[in-house]
């Protein structure tokens, strides 16, 4: 499988982010909560001034294993959507998936919760991959029924933010079904031209 760039760029953006979570925490394990609560996502910061955080929140980590695990995943399903659509549509589906989820983060989550990390974003990725492939063989109930396995059974842990991944996955979900029909569509069209 060819790894695609904007997959390295946004897998080096997340670890440029904890290098200086580690710089600004004094760990490479664990990331204090003060640190976190100024580069990740807390509602009441985010409703009073601190609107960015709902972008760089992201990008931030709690912990090595929280991004070495969110990383593994970005990287192989990633590269998988870059070679099927581009780098283009990565891109989009990172930031507006991780985006969604932060905002549904901030619609259901208490005021100083602390939120943080890239999942929302690569659940965005997996929704897309998910539907394109349910458009492709023609099975979107069984694709709908594999989002919503692989969101029940990443999402029913302590400390895992479910509304960050429902607002990645639905997203992502949208742009796949799209993006799934155009692929078919210029498919059938590459086809038929060659007869």
């Amino acid at each position: 499988m060819k790894h695609g760039r904007i997959t390295s760029v946004l897998v080096a953006l997340n670890i440029a982010m904890y290098l200086l979570e580690v710089f600004m925490s004094g760990s490479f394990v664990w990331i204090n909560t003060a640190v976190l609560a100024k580069l990740g996502q807390v509602n009441y910061y985010v409703l009073h001034w601190a609107w960015w955080q709902l972008i760089t929140a992201m990008f931030v980590h709690v912990g090595i294993l929280h991004i070495a695990l969110n990383m593994f995943f970005l990287y192989q399903l990633g590269s998988q959507l870059e070679n099927l659509f581009g780098g283009k549509v990565l891109l989009i589906t990172y930031l507006i998936s991780g985006l969604a989820g932060n905002l549904l983060t901030l619609l259901f989550l208490p005021p100083y919760t602390i939120s943080a990390g890239a999942s929302g974003a690569v659940f965005g990725v997996v929704g897309v991959l998910i539907m394109a492939t349910g458009i492709m063989g023609g099975n979107m109930a069984a694709a709908v029924l594999n989002a919503f396995i692989l969101f029940a059974i990443n999402s029913i842990f302590p400390g895992v933010n479910a509304y960050a991944h429902l607002g990645g996955l639905l997203t992502g979900s949208i742009i796949g079904l799209y993006e799934g029909k155009e692929l078919k569509r210029k498919m059938f069209e590459r086809m038929y031209a060659g007869l």
